[in-house]
């Protein structure tokens, strides 16, 4: 019989291999296809849509529907996730999303217009995720945040999420000449992070992202002014990002005690 810490190894090297490579083979297909079909919201982790014209398909097919305890996964991830809760620590790329002037936004605006001001921002960051083949990581009052691990967006997972930050600024009309329907700041960074399930007191399981990785991701986006993408040091050289012509800046984030080197790109920068 195997002890609790061969179990865990197990655990560990499963989701390794889930994340890294993609398998399981027939997971991977599913997401492929679940992304064709129209939809939203959608499980964060294989995209099959809980809404619309595609949602009939996922249940009649593959009898998938939102998880009763978590409605952010369906209930085929949720098992998944609740009965092989841990994770791996590999290297991937976050993008984290912010809109700018939420306070300011939802005090101008009535409740219901604000909701829905939101709901499209939503719509269109986790359309574009998707497509990127990102995991859909938190969408969570003003901001959403997409995971480009290898298994899924592939080795070039650094280019795909700074093509992802790019084509959300641009579906929301930054560098347009009427200015943007709302303002967006993002940031980008590689590194490695935990990623897996993880478990509540309430039996409720979650796939999400852990560590000093996600946290300077997410104080990045907080930092970029609006229409800014802020790409650190890590994600330029992985993606091959051309710096040249781009604004360098050395920002001080709270929590890190050593300053972290940016490069800010532009929805209409290549």
């Amino acid at each position: 019989m195997s002890t609790d810490h061969e179990k865990a190894a197990q655990i560990e090297q499963m989701w390794r291999t889930y994340l890294t490579t993609g398998e399981f083979a027939k997971e991977t297909r599913q997401r492929r296809f679940f992304r064709l079909l129209p939809g939203h919201p959608r499980c964060k982790n294989c995209y099959a849509p809980f809404h619309g014209p595609g949602s009939y398909v996922v249940r009649m097919l593959y009898g998938k529907r939102p998880a009763n305890m978590n409605p952010r996964l369906c209930n085929v991830c949720e098992v998944f996730a609740s009965e092989f809760q841990g994770g791996a620590e590999i290297e991937l790329t976050l993008l984290f999303v912010d809109v700018r002037g939420s306070t300011r936004l939802a005090e101008e605006m009535s409740p219901m217009a604000y909701s829905q001001l939101i709901n499209r921002f939503y719509t269109v960051a986790t359309r574009i995720m998707v497509w990127s083949d990102a995991l859909i990581d938190k969408i969570i009052g003003d901001q959403a945040a997409g995971m480009y691990v290898p298994g899924f967006a592939g080795s070039d997972h650094a280019q795909r999420a700074l093509q992802a930050a790019q084509e959300i600024m641009k579906a929301t009309e930054h560098g347009s000449k009427g200015g943007p329907w709302i303002s967006l700041g993002a940031g980008v960074h590689t590194g490695v992070a935990f990623v897996g399930a993880l478990g509540s007191e309430d039996g409720t399981s979650d796939i999400t992202v852990l560590g000093d990785t996600a946290n300077t991701a997410a104080r990045l986006s907080s930092q970029a002014g609006i229409g800014e993408i802020l790409v650190s040091d890590a994600s330029s050289k992985a993606s091959g990002l051309d710096v040249t012509a781009l604004e360098a800046r050395d920002l001080t984030l709270k929590g890190k005690s050593d300053m972290v080197s940016v490069h800010v790109l532009k929805s209409y920068e290549s």
